[in-house]
C-alpha cells in the first residue's frame, strides 16, 4: 500500500530534494526506540527507501532501548558530537531536549525542501514539536489512546448501535448505561484498564481532564485555579468504576490486553499501538470481531490523550553536517511521511494529511474509524519535566494507583500531586 501512494511521489522527491546534492552515495546514520510490531513495520520502511535510494541514499539503523536509556543516549551522545543523523523523537520531549540544546530547528526553507507544510499537519501535532514558534521535528505520526470494543459481546447484551459502535459514547451516563448493562450480562470486569500502572493511567485522566478544558500546567504552574478540581473529577469518576466493579483492579498492561483478547472484559482502553495484535489474533480465528473507537464523551467534549513519534536532527556539538548530508537527511524525513500509509498498519495515525486523507487510508478499518480523534488530540503540557519517562509521570503514578484502586480519596491525591509538582520546578 505504500508503495502505491509513495512511488510516484518518491521519484520526484528524490530528483528534487537530493538533487542538490552531491552524486556519491551519502549515508544517514538512523537511530530509533521502536520494537515489537511497529519496529517490524520501520525497519521495512527503511528497507523501501534504501531500495528505491540505491546508489544515492543509504540509512543505517540502529535501535536502541525505548524511554529513559534512549533519551540519555542521545544527550550525551551529541554533546560530544556522536550523535546519528537523525533519530525517533517523541513530541512530548522536545521542549526538554531544546532547553538542553540538542536539537537542530527545522528551519522554514528545510520544510520547502522537504515539499512540507503547516497545513499538512493538525493543528495539535505541528503545535506539539513547535517551541517558541520554531519546528525541531517532522511529526510521523500520532499515537493516540483509543476504546477496543468486542463487537460480538456489545451485540448479544443489545448494546451495539446500528453503525456497529457501542452505545453511550456521548455522555458519562451512556457509558455507564453501557459498562452495567454488560456486567449485567455476565462480564465480571467490562472494562480492562491498566490500573496498576499510573504512568499508562495518566492517558486515561489527561484525556478526562481535557475533556473539561482543564489543564495540567497554565502559566508556569501546576494545576492553577480550578484545574485541581478538574483533576479531581477525573480521578473520581475512574476510581468509582472501579468501586462499582465495571473496571479492572490492580492490573497490570499484559493482563489488561489478555482480558480482552480471552473476551473477559467486552472493553479496553489502551494505545493504537495493540491494533496489530488484533489484526494478527483476528487472522489465526483467535479473536472475536472488534473494533476500536475514539474514548467516550466523559464531560463536556472530547478530548484524547496523544504523542508524537516524529523524527529530529540532533546538535552534534563540534560537529557541522555537511549540505550533502543535510539534504540526504531531510530527503529521508520528506520520502519516510510521504510514504506512512504502511505505518498505519502498525495502529498509528500517519501525520502527514494526504496520507490520512487517501482512499487507501479510509478503507482501512478500525483506523479510519479512530482516526476522528485527530480533531480532538491533547498532548503534554510544553514543560521541561513532561514527555515519556519524565518525573510528572512519577509524581502521578505514585498517587493514581492507590486513587483509581479505591485505597486513597481523589482529593488527598490531587492535594499531595499539585504540591509535589509545583516542589519540581
Amino acid at each position: 500500500m505504500a508503495r502505491m501512494l509513495g512511488a510516484a511521489m518518491g521519484a520526484i522527491i528524490a530528483a528534487g530534494v537530493f538533487a542538490t546534492a552531491a552524486q556519491a552515495q551519502e549515508t544517514v546514520t538512523w537511530w530509533d526506540f521502536l520494537s515489537g510490531g511497529d519496529g517490524v513495520r520501520m525497519k521495512q520502511l527503511i528497507s523501501d527507501f534504501n531500495a528505491e535510494h540505491e546508489g544515492e541514499i543509504t540509512i543505517d539503523a540502529t535501535t536502541l532501548e525505548w524511554g529513559t536509556p534512549f533519551y540519555s543516549k542521545v544527550r550525551t551522545s551529541a554533546a560530544i558530537g556522536e550523535g546519528p543523523d537523525i533519530m525517533t523523537y517523541h513530541a512530548s520531549r522536545i521542549p526538554l531536549a531544546v532547553s538542553q540544546g540538542i536539537l537542530q530547528e527545522i528551519t522554514p526553507a528545510d520544510w520547502e525542501t522537504m515539499g512540507l507544510s503547516e497545513a499538512d499537519y493538525a493543528p495539535a501535532t505541528w503545535d506539539a514539536v513547535t517551541v517558541d514558534g520554531k519546528q525541531y521535528a517532522v511529526p510521523f505520526d500520532t499515537h493516540p489512546i483509543v476504546l477496543y470494543y468486542n463487537k460480538d459481546a456489545l451485540a448479544e447484551a443489545g448494546l451495539l448501535t446500528e453503525d456497529g459502535k457501542p452505545m453511550g459514547l456521548d455522555s458519562r451516563e451512556g457509558f455507564e448505561a453501557t459498562l452495567k448493562g454488560l456486567k449485567d450480562a455476565g462480564a465480571e470486569f467490562p472494562l480492562a484498564s491498566t490500573t496498576a500502572d499510573g504512568t499508562f493511567m495518566f492517558r486515561t485522566i489527561y484525556s478526562l481532564m481535557g475533556q473539561q478544558d482543564g489543564e495540567l500546567m497554565s502559566d508556569g504552574e501546576f494545576l492553577a485555579g480550578d484545574n485541581a478540581e478538574k483533576l479531581q473529577n477525573a480521578l473520581a469518576v475512574l476510581q468509582g468504576w472501579t468501586n462499582d466493579g465495571l473496571q479492572t483492579t490492580y492490573t497490570d498492561y499484559p493482563a489488561t490486553v489478555a482480558l480482552f483478547t480471552s473476551g473477559e472484559s467486552p472493553l479496553m482502553i489502551n494505545g493504537v499501538w495493540e491494533v496489530p495484535t488484533m489484526i494478527d489474533l483476528k487472522a489465526q480465528g483467535k479473536l472475536f470481531e472488534w473494533g476500536a473507537v475514539e474514548l467516550p464523551v466523559i464531560f463536556d467534549h472530547p478530548a484524547t490523550y496523544a504523542d508524537s513519534h516524529s523524527f529530529a536532527i540532533p546538535a552534534n556539538s563540534g560537529k557541522e553536517m555537511s549540505a550533502e548530508k543535510k539534504a540526504a537527511v531531510l530527503e529521508v524525513m520528506s520520502w519516510m511521511a510521504k510514504n506512512s500509509l504502511f505505518w498505519a498498519t502498525a495502529g498509528h495515525i500517519p501525520a502527514y494529511g494526504p496520507v490520512t486523507q487517501s482512499a487507501e487510508y479510509q478503507s482501512m478499518q478500525p483506523n479510519a474509524t479512530y482516526s476522528s480523534v485527530t480533531e480532538n488530540m491533547i498532548f503534554d503540557p510544553k514543560s521541561t519535566l513532561a514527555g515519556v519517562a519524565g518525573p510528572i509521570y512519577d509524581v502521578m503514578s505514585t498517587y493514581f494507583v492507590p486513587t483509581l484502586n479505591g485505597e486513597m480519596e481523589p482529593a488527598e491525591a490531587v492535594e499531595e500531586i499539585k504540591y509535589e509538582l509545583n516542589d519540581l520546578q
